[in-house]
């Protein structure tokens, strides 16, 4: 008996032609008259994100139960914008790391021309913050070590996010790690083409990249939940 062929999930062209039809008519109307193909669409990059969980979850703890519950919706918040166009434009999810110990949460952009992947801490509150700042003040060589290695700048180039231009509170401006401490988001990015998106081999390039930001996650995570004697809390 021949061996049936081996199906990889990928990212469908159609799905960013439609992305692409919603951008120039982004209305109500055109939306309902085209919602067969948007559910069409949305099931399969639901599937591709579940095909991307099952990957995912053999090297971190997800609490994300499936593809689809990792979807955002596409319908706007136009409450508080000056953009009153009811949809987004892209494919957006996220999975999120199981139990308090494991911090950080890896998102997904999909969209034609503005595609990335990215994780980390958008908006710490002021007291998880403050822990961070504490644990990089008392020793910035663990986190340097990640930030400058080979695996990190090969896949985000630097840490992102935004920064004080003055210095933190309770905080030397001449310390030796002002640069990181500085910091008010922790943020790691990169960037796809639509090429690198639509292909085969897309699946396993966002694997490789959620795990690539593992070290970073685990450092994060034990400043976040030690003690003050440093054991987990």
């Amino acid at each position: 008996m021949a061996k049936r062929a081996t199906v990889i999930p990928q990212i469908n062209p159609s799905s960013f032609k439609f992305l692409q039809q919603l951008k120039a008519n982004n209305n109500r109307d055109w939306f309902n008259e085209h919602k067969t193909t948007f559910v069409q669409e949305q099931d399969a990059v639901a599937a591709f994100a579940d095909a991307l969980l099952e990957q995912l979850s053999t090297h971190d703890l997800i609490e994300t139960p499936s593809g689809k519950k990792s979807l955002f919706r596409i319908y706007r918040d136009t409450r508080f914008s000056q953009d009153k166009t009811p949809y987004k434009s892209h494919w957006s999810l996220a999975f999120r790391r199981a139990t308090k110990q494991r911090r950080g949460g890896y998102y997904m952009q999909l969209e034609p021309g503005n595609s990335f992947i990215a994780g980390g801490f958008f908006g710490p509150v002021p007291d998880d913050l403050k822990k961070i700042r504490d644990e990089i003040a008392f020793d910035p060589a663990p986190l340097r070590k990640i930030l400058k290695s080979k695996a990190f700048t090969s896949l985000f180039g630097t840490l992102q996010g935004e920064q004080l231009k003055t210095t933190p509170k309770g905080f030397d401006a001449d310390h030796e790690a002002i640069d990181l401490l500085r910091y008010k988001q922790f943020l790691l990015i990169r960037n796809f083409s639509d090429k690198e998106v639509l292909s085969e081999s897309f699946l396993a390039e966002a694997n490789r990249t959620f795990q690539g930001m593992r070290p970073f996650f685990d450092y994060m995570s034990m400043a976040l939940t030690a003690d003050a004697n440093g054991e987990e809390a």
